[in-house]
């Protein structure tokens, strides 16, 4: 089952149900208004969701309309929680050799999660809005879990059946704030603005046999102005699978309905998949040569990040960002 959120004008938005191929969608607000909606009331709404989408597909929804990713926000434009985890372990280590740090051996073993804001999620096509190209902005490709409710003390196993809907995530990092808010050993805040979702939110069966151990085993592309930046695979290298993650999250701590649980920037140890975001082409060029060439994102680059199956279709839609500038330029 696809969904997705329609730009209404009202905060939340209205929940629609999209076709598999992304052609067409249906309004299925009298079922529940919004995705936050559904998610409270996961087991009673989610079969009558699936009874929508199999008509829909099937050509029996008269009152169904072309899809437009552009007029969706992000699937929930706001949540309850977002926590985003570190999951490839390779992408850490990486970036503290780049800077001669030793990694702990514990980041293999217990993994890496901290709580973002997630009241204000940009819409995947809307903007990037910043207030200086000197903050260091960069893209976090990413994929993304929402569970229903999870309870406290819950084990992988337990978590693996609150993993109710994937998504795509670009994590905005702006990395020239990050040592300072680090050095503070408060975590990140202003490094981290809002993050952007894909316009389509995925059941996991639509993945298939692709769907596995709690992985996307699928690549994972990001385009950069245009040309391909990277494409590894979200299912190679990845420490730790979502259903750890979430168990991880909620180890203290009930999870809610709603949710997000990210995995961290998808990261190959094969560079010839490229990578998914900046800050790891810089480490490898340091690492190489002594010294980081690429620049950081520059107003009026775009980032888009999508997802193919097997067949070349888009299983999440597109997140499609242009970088601009707006608002105050102070750095502290």
């Amino acid at each position: 089952m696809k969904l997705a959120t329609l730009n209404n004008g009202k905060r939340d938005g209205a929940l629609l149900v999209v076709s598999r191929d992304l052609s067409r969608a249906v309004r299925v607000t009298a079922i529940a208004p919004t995705l936050q909606g559904a998610l409270d009331e996961w087991a009673e709404m989610a079969p009558q969701l699936a009874a929508v989408y199999e008509a829909l597909n099937a050509g029996a929804c008269p009152e169904a309309f072309p899809f437009d990713e552009a007029a969706c926000l992000s699937p929930l434009p706001r949540a309850y929680q977002w926590a985003d985890g570190s999951a490839y372990v390779n992408h850490v280590e990486l970036v503290r050799k780049a800077r001669g740090a030793e990694m702990p051996d514990s980041f293999w073993h217990d993994p890496l999660i901290y709580q973002g804001g997630s009241d204000s999620f940009l819409a995947p096509r809307g903007p990037i809005v910043m207030g200086s190209e000197e903050w260091g902005i960069d893209f976090e490709s990413e994929v993304a879990i929402i569970t229903d409710d999870v309870p406290m003390g819950a084990s992988p196993e337990v978590a693996a059946t609150h993993v109710k809907l994937l998504m795509l995530v670009n994590d905005v990092s702006l990395r020239n704030l990050i040592p300072g808010e680090l050095a503070k050993g408060f975590g990140f805040f202003q490094s981290k603005p809002s993050s952007a979702f894909s316009p389509v939110a995925i059941t996991p069966d639509e993945l298939g046999s692709d769907w596995q151990e709690g992985k996307v085993h699928l690549p994972l592309m990001t385009h950069l102005n245009g040309a391909l930046f990277g494409a590894p695979n979200a299912g190679v290298d990845m420490t730790f699978n979502f259903h750890e993650l979430v168990a991880h999250a909620a180890k203290t701590r009930p999870l809610g309905a709603g949710c997000i649980i990210g995995s961290g920037t998808v990261s190959n140890y094969d560079r010839s998949a490229g990578s998914s975001c900046l800050a790891e082409l810089r480490m490898l060029e340091i690492i190489e040569s002594g010294q980081a060439t690429t620049p950081f994102l520059r107003f009026g680059d775009t980032v888009s990040i999508a997802m193919l199956d097997r067949n070349g279709m888009s299983l999440f839609g597109t997140i499609l960002q242009r970088v601009t500038q707006g608002g105050a330029s102070q750095t502290s």
